[in-house]
């Protein structure tokens, strides 16, 4: 498991609101939008990447660069993790079934992408026991360009892990424009820190 400090909640400026949101009957929520990804898309074929994969890695890198994105529950208590590794579906083409993947968070896409390929395709397993809650939960809907998105969930109120969506990409007005959701626990994650992440990633995928 990666490294986490325990939040000191009675020092924490965030106590009020962490209390209120933990005890909603549903505590997660989603945000839905569109990300333009014209010099991404170029980028990434130029350097012959998957574009899912190297597009996991920058929501990854852009959202470890928000505090609120890494933090969890860990035995009931809220601590904040130092960083976060990686579990996303990835297709079965002989069955079409999904397995799901989890990988090791690396210091470059140039080190991330090869190896999330080789590890995604060599898993022979549809799933390979619990995941633990030090990750981000990726799954691509690559063929559905939608305006909106819902998950099923488990029930587990303490479930903060938070899950990135993303669909079918399409052209318009000469831009490549991707469907992006973004759902999380709403004890750690207000809609200004969705604005900090959108910020962040777009920024990225036009600087690439």
């Amino acid at each position: 498991m990666n490294q986490y400090q325990e939040i000191e909640i009675a020092t924490w400026e965030r106590k009020m609101h962490y209390q209120i949101f933990r005890e909603y009957a549903n505590p997660r929520y989603d945000i839905s939008l569109e990300l333009d990804i014209t010099k991404f898309y170029k980028r990434c074929k130029e350097q012959g990447y998957s574009i899912t994969i190297a597009f996991m890695y920058a929501v990854a890198t852009c959202a470890n660069q928000i505090p609120a994105f890494r933090e969890r529950f860990q035995e009931g208590k809220p601590v904040r993790f130092d960083t976060l590794d990686l579990s996303f579906t990835y297709l079965n083409q002989e069955t079409q079934l999904l397995k799901n993947v989890v990988v090791e968070m690396k210091n470059t896409m140039e080190e991330f992408v090869p190896y999330a390929k080789e590890v995604a395709v060599n898993q022979k397993e549809y799933f390979t026991g619990p995941m633990g809650n030090d990750i981000y939960q990726f799954s691509s809907i690559p063929w559905i360009s939608y305006t909106h998105i819902s998950h099923t969930h488990s029930g587990k109120k303490d479930n903060a892990t938070p899950m990135f969506d993303w669909g079918k990409y399409h052209y318009r007005d000469g831009r490549l424009m991707m469907p992006f959701s973004i759902e999380a626990h709403h004890s750690f994650v207000d809609g200004i820190h969705m604005g900090q992440l959108v910020e962040t990633l777009q920024q990225y995928l036009n600087e690439c």
